[in-house]
């Protein structure tokens, strides 16, 4: 007999109550924003997160099917037990019907892995594996969000084809970091370019000396950054003090975002290219988005902030329409109706193995003196195409695209 049927024989009255409070709340419909609020990512994510999932309930009415629409939040700390104790918290005991942002790349998968157990939804704004809609897809789980194959593809053909045709990767060692540098290898790759060689570093890295002198050493005209959030943010101030970065050697910082720029300072970023799911001054709808936001929060939105909202929105647009709280049933038209809202490009689309199939931005950041405002850092350059930016399917291992 296995711990679990014995546990079930001899506890058979404790596993009814928990099966029962596995059921929706009753008089609300919760939704759970799990995110970091006091970490590396918490500038990222956080409260902004948080405050995404509250616009979208203040827009869509505060209520659907008659009922309160209610946001939690809490704080996984970058700890995938952490960060799925929580969720299963949220599913037996409090009614929560999705789990929302996750940021942390374990994080999502755990929880991934737990709403496909207990029935529930999970969306991804701000973790960025592309393995999530690939090894770990499932049926009751969506990626709305940039991931690392979107980092690693839209840039980097465009260095290769302007002749930056060989790299050298300095790689965070952690899931993340390995798929960043797998993904962006095979662009590099299939664009004509050649890979000279790679260094891992360990998390929250203070000293990227030694790392950035073996880059140097390669004589790669492109190191590429295979790293996120402060370590990235570390490895550029100091490529750039050591002098490494320059007209010989460039930086290519793959999962560069908004905040990254802030922190570095556009003396330190400046002219670097990459792509970008959402920008708060690319058009007339992400200004009314950031118009908003920047009125609670006191700055403009982040991509992970952007994409809880429109996460938010879409999931509650959904049950409406569904006219159930029933997981199924909000599932389908979930993957029913398109994606519409003030931060995607046009309309976008849910694919069977969970992307989210939206536009993104080609950006480049801009000069200090070209910069008019308090975190105006992104020249727009073009929108790329969605079938463009993310996995084709003929590339995925996810078994829902092969049905």
């Amino acid at each position: 007999m296995t711990k679990r049927t014995f546990t079930a024989a001899v506890f058979a009255p404790a596993l009814m109550a928990a099966f029962a409070g596995q059921a929706l709340a009753a008089d609300v419909v919760r939704i759970g924003v799990l995110t970091d609020m006091t970490g590396v990512l918490s500038d990222t994510l956080g409260m902004g997160s948080v405050e995404g999932a509250r616009l979208a309930v203040e827009e869509f009415g505060g209520k659907v099917l008659g009922k309160n629409i209610e946001v939690v939040h809490a704080d996984h700390q970058n700890k995938a037990d952490i960060g799925a104790n929580a969720a299963r918290k949220w599913i037996d005991a409090d009614g929560v019907g999705a789990i929302l942002d996750l940021g942390n790349s374990a994080v999502a998968i755990a929880v991934q892995n737990i709403v496909k157990e207990k029935n529930r939804v999970s969306i991804s704004a701000g973790a960025a594996s592309s393995e999530l809609t690939n090894k770990y897809c499932n049926a009751n789980s969506f990626h709305w969000g940039y991931d690392s194959y979107q980092f690693a593809k839209a840039s980097t053909s465009e260095l290769v084809k302007s002749g930056a045709d060989t790299w050298f990767f300095i790689t965070a060692d952690y899931a993340f970091g390995h798929g960043l540098e797998n993904d962006t290898r095979k662009a590099v790759e299939a664009a004509g370019g050649k890979v000279l060689g790679a260094v891992r570093h360990p998390a929250n890295n203070m000293d990227f000396s030694s790392h950035l002198l073996q880059a140097q050493a390669s004589k790669a005209k492109v190191i590429g950054l295979a790293t996120a959030v402060a370590d990235l943010q570390t490895a550029i101030k100091q490529g750039t003090e050591f002098k490494v970065f320059g007209e010989k050697t460039r930086a290519s910082a793959m999962a560069m975002l908004l905040v990254d720029v802030h922190s570095v300072g556009l003396k330190a970023a400046q002219g670097t290219v990459l792509s970008s799911v959402f920008y708060w001054d690319a058009d007339e709808g992400s200004r009314a988005f950031a118009k908003k936001f920047s009125a609670k929060m006191g700055r403009p939105p982040t991509e992970a902030h952007a994409m809880t909202y429109s996460a938010t929105l879409h999931y509650l647009k959904a049950i409406r329409a569904a006219g159930t709280e029933d997981t199924a049933a909000v599932i389908a038209k979930m993957r029913e109706l398109p994606v519409q809202d003030s931060v995607t490009q046009g309309q976008a689309k849910l694919r069977a193995d969970g992307r989210l199939m939206r536009d993104v931005w080609l950006v480049r950041v801009k000069k200090p003196e070209e910069s008019s405002k308090p975190w105006d850092y992104f020249h727009v350059l073009n929108p790329i195409k969605a079938e463009n930016a993310f996995r084709p399917v003929a590339e995925s291992e996810c078994a829902l695209l092969k049905k």
